[in-house]
């Protein structure tokens, strides 16, 4: 007799190793928020370099995302894990001992690389060794690690604000979970579904055995078998006319999670409060480390209750308090000096945008990007919305300081406001409500041809061909 207390206890146990992987994604992409400040007093840093010295990490994130899927295939996902893990270590030992700030960009460069694999492969990886029962909530964990990863690297801002070399010692800080990740996945199997598609079908029960502490895993070996016998598109095949709505919602999500602003605080807070009126780098960094606990809490609030409100409530409500925040936050900077609560008022508004930015466009992309996807071109048509992410993090992230410098913070914040706007009106007509409803569902109202924020309704069975061309129409 099988224990499955015990069971779930490992794949619990595999799926948090795993989803350190998560942790450094969040850690390195927060930590250059503080380093930076101390960074520019070591090296004489422009506006262009300090904007590099930010998105070197997404470039590199970029690149590594467009390969994931084919090196997923063909070292594994575990073992990718493992050059994961290396390459975060090489990364940041570059970063850490860097002489130049060329030498600071290569090794962020690398950091990179290693996200954009570490965020496709992460939760691959949790979701195939996880039972379909508690999949949902074990690749959520990612998400949460990556928020988790950002309030560490707040607060070892912090800590480190007064110490000589404060910026080495913030980067050398990522070693610690990189090297425990190696060290972890040393000691975890391999996926089942990947040992399966290279033949090694005995290896794979062995190793489902062990991950659902039973000897009845014949079903699932037949299931696995099952789904690898489906054709997979190549990246030509998902821009056919039936699949290009739904291609189009996924890189416009990636577009908007980027667009309305979430990359300029997580990356540039302690900046942000500066230039609201905080006296000091150490009195910023505090601030900031507000910004990390509450996208923790408000991103655990979201994984407990997406399958209790539905994806478009918390997607649109979320929305509409980014857009007041940045307004609130345009008018603090536009009024700034005239009243010393207005630095209050900024950050209130910070703080409230990060609230409703992890229950919303926070986790719905890695969501919907999972649902709305038929399964054919799945791993294709995501690896292109996961890009679009990635590009538009870098396009934002890039220019942030730029645009600071060119219109002011008022009206940088204005900006992103409008953008928020216009992002809730895509969102009411197009994104579809997909609690409740079968991925084969979604997948055969999208071959119907029914409009993308249609794609998730159960159709009545009684409905005419006639009425049903009417809803697509409609």
């Amino acid at each position: 007799m099988h224990s499955p207390t015990k069971s779930r206890f490992y794949v619990y146990g595999v799926s948090i190793i795993a989803a350190v992987a998560g942790l450094l994604f969040g850690f390195d992409t927060g930590i250059i928020s503080g380093a930076l400040l101390f960074i520019q007093k070591d090296f004489a840093l422009s506006t262009v370099m300090k904007e590099l010295i930010v998105s070197s990490v997404l470039f590199g994130a970029m690149f590594g995302a467009l390969s994931s899927g084919h090196l997923a295939d063909r070292f594994g996902r575990r073992r990718l894990m493992l050059i994961v893990s290396a390459l975060f270590i090489i990364g940041t030992l570059i970063a850490t001992f860097a002489s130049s700030i060329y030498i600071i960009l290569f090794g962020r460069l690398f950091i990179g690389l290693a996200i954009g694999i570490g965020s496709y492969v992460a939760p691959l990886y949790i979701a195939e060794v996880s039972p379909f029962e508690l999949r949902g909530a074990l690749v959520s964990l990612n998400q949460l690690a990556i928020t988790i990863g950002i309030m560490c690297s707040y607060l070892i801002n912090y800590a480190f604000t007064n110490i000589d070399g404060s910026w080495r010692w913030m980067f050398a800080i990522g070693l610690l979970p990189a090297i425990a990740l190696s060290i972890g996945m040393i000691f975890l199997p391999e996926s089942p579904r990947w040992l399966i598609k290279q033949n090694l079908t005995e290896k794979a029960i062995n190793i489902l055995q062990h991950l659902r502490n039973s000897k009845n895993v014949a079903h699932e070996v037949q299931e696995i078998q099952h789904s690898l016998k489906a054709k997979q598109a190549n990246f030509r095949e998902i821009f056919a006319p039936w699949i290009r709505p739904v291609l189009f919602l996924g890189a416009m999500l990636g577009f908007i999670q980027q667009v309305t602003g979430i990359n300029t605080i997580i990356y540039y807070a302690p900046t942000i409060f500066e230039l609201a009126g905080f006296p000091d780098a150490s009195s910023s960094i505090l601030a900031t480390v507000g910004i990390g606990f509450v996208n923790v809490l408000a991103t655990v609030f979201a994984v407990f209750y997406l399958d209790k409100l539905g994806r478009r409530p918390l997607l649109l409500i979320g929305l509409v308090g980014m857009c007041f925040s940045l307004l609130g936050l345009s008018l603090a900077f536009h009024f700034q000096g005239q009243l010393s609560l207005l630095r209050w008022l900024a950050m209130g508004c910070t703080f409230t945008y990060i609230i409703c930015f992890a229950f919303s466009l926070g986790v719905m992309l890695w969501l919907m990007v999972s649902e709305i996807f038929p399964l054919e071109v799945r791993a294709t048509a995501m690896g292109v919305a996961v890009f679009s992410c990635w590009f538009w993090n870098f396009a934002v992230s890039s220019t942030f300081l730029s645009l600071l410098n060119l219109l002011g913070p008022s009206s940088t914040f204005m900006l992103y406001g409008v953008v928020c706007l216009f992002s809730f009106v895509f969102c009411y007509y197009k994104t579809p409500e997909t609690r409740g409803v079968t991925l084969e569902q979604i997948e055969e109202n999208i071959r119907k041809g029914f409009p993308l924020r249609a794609i998730g309704q159960p159709i009545p069975k009684k409905m005419s061909t006639s009425k049903s061309l009417n809803y697509q129409i409609g």
